[in-house]
């Protein structure tokens, strides 16, 4: 009798761990939310009026500009790239080009340069641009790049982010317009201001451009949305920072070689 007292007991028992079990493992095992995308409904002139490239916002009232807007955002979306390749080399050279670009006063939006231009990888183009801005031969050289048989200064990320720093401060002097500035680091200065004299019109969002420069600006909007929000688009793992696990010294490195390099450059 008391060994059946017992085995009741135990059976009670086990069955109420297996219900607790159960349950403690439906609740840890539920499925988290899907990512939500900027919704159609979020497409409203608040939203469009937050975005902005080096304190330049978009114009909220042009329909042309919200086509062109959410064509380059659907291109830049977690659904059409499926890779969080953007944000892992995002977080590794971003703390190497931030303190360069402070250092020159330039707007840390530009870091987004490279990811349109490059996807902040060094190589050549068929052109000839090489590294992760992108710079031709010519205007290498002009901003202190050396190129020849042994070295292509291009394909360092700090010495080629100084050079741009000081053609981007050098084009701001020309068009005293950061989003013009950025057309004209696509394009060239000398084209840019061809077009400007020719439409007689300055405001990037309203000259007629070629096709890759008319979308440039966007794209550099883009890219900074979902870097710095990316569950907004579906970018819902936010990779560890690469940089802190592969460049331990970045920081202390880069601050040595602006001692170094700025403060002995113009």
């Amino acid at each position: 009798m008391k060994t059946k007292k017992m085995l009741t007991v135990s059976f009670g028992l086990l069955g109420l761990a297996l219900i607790a079990r159960f349950l403690l493992f439906n609740s840890e095992q539920a499925p988290a939310p899907a990512p939500k995308e900027v919704a159609a409904s979020k497409w409203d002139d608040a939203y469009i009026a937050s975005l902005h490239f080096a304190n330049e916002s978009l114009p909220v009232v042009d329909h042309y500009v919200l086509k062109k807007v959410k064509g380059v955002f659907n291109t830049y979306s977690y659904s059409s790239l499926r890779s969080y390749r953007l944000h892992r080399v995002a977080s590794r050279w971003f703390p190497v080009m931030e303190p360069i670009l402070e250092k020159y006063g330039i707007p840390e939006d530009f870091k987004y340069i490279p990811l349109v231009e490059s996807g902040l990888q060094s190589g050549v183009s068929h052109k000839g641009a090489a590294g992760i801005w992108q710079f031709m031969p010519h205007t290498a050289k002009a901003y202190g790049l050396k190129i020849n048989g042994a070295v292509d200064e291009r394909h360092q990320v700090q010495k080629s982010t100084i050079a741009a720093c000081k053609y981007i401060r050098s084009l701001y002097k020309e068009f005293n317009n950061w989003t013009l500035v950025a057309a004209a680091f696509n394009i060239g200065e000398n084209k840019l201001k061809r077009i400007i004299r020719q439409q007689k019109q300055d405001d990037y969002f309203s000259i007629r451009l070629n096709p890759e420069t008319a979308i440039y600006v966007y794209k550099l909007i883009a890219i900074k949305e979902i870097i710095e929000h990316p569950n907004l688009h579906g970018y819902d793992k936010a990779p560890v920072p690469a940089y802190a696990i592969n460049l331990p010294d970045t920081r202390f490195y880069t601050n040595n070689l602006l001692r170094g390099v700025i403060h002995s450059s113009p």
